[in-house]
């Protein structure tokens, strides 16, 4: 049996992942995996990790950078990480750099955000670009054909403290499901990009 069955019958988004559920990477890498372009398109797929590793609450993205940057990825790449942050200040002039490195990529933001008690630990897939900084009342250029967040506390009050305050066994759980779940994508892409070089080759003519 292959662990890509696929878990969601519809492509409809936003799609929430409770990160501790069972199967929690599986169904991400499955709803993940069906928002990116074919792999016969050429478009370099490219997740850009947003976050500073000064504020736990806000560490989400650059700690899914980091654990990602130890695997191999095939066709996709990674920006953010602890070591070498994408956050507000430099935020910009990444975005910039990275679309000149990948002409006409495919860009998935990925980011931490805020929301109701009740979501808290929930992973969200969602259509368009995340909007960085938003749940602290920053205006930040928007990142992404689609993004992925993690709510990783409440909001409604005082949400720059309620990010330095959030705990920090969450974020890098949250990351944990986050990562595997790109990274079980990434083999599944990789895969159909093998058996398309292989019809390819099947269809030349001798």
């Amino acid at each position: 049996m292959s662990i890509y069955t696929n878990i969601f019958d519809k492509n409809e988004l936003p799609i929430r992942i409770a990160h501790n559920e069972q199967l929690a990477s599986y169904k991400l890498a499955d709803a993940l995996y069906k928002q990116l372009p074919p792999a016969s398109s050429g478009q370099p797929i490219v997740f850009i990790c947003i976050g500073t590793d000064r504020s736990t609450g806000d560490s989400l993205g650059p700690l899914v950078g980091t654990l990602l940057a130890e695997k191999k990825l095939g066709s996709f790449f990674v920006y953010g990480t602890l070591n070498d942050p994408i956050h507000a200040l430099n935020l910009e002039e990444k975005i910039t750099e990275i679309k000149d490195n990948h002409a006409n990529a495919f860009i998935i933001g990925i980011d931490a955000c805020l929301g109701r008690m009740k979501s808290v630990g929930v992973v969200q897939i969602g259509d368009g670009p995340v909007k960085p900084g938003s749940g602290v009342k920053k205006e930040l250029p928007p990142v992404g054909e689609i993004h992925i967040t993690g709510i990783v506390n409440i909001s409604g009050f005082m949400e720059f403290l309620v990010l330095q305050n959030t705990r920090l066994s969450l974020v890098l759980d949250m990351a944990k499901t986050i990562s595997k779940g790109i990274y079980q994508s990434s083999l599944r892409y990789r895969y159909s990009e093998s058996q398309e070089e292989y019809t390819s080759l099947q269809e030349r003519p001798i």
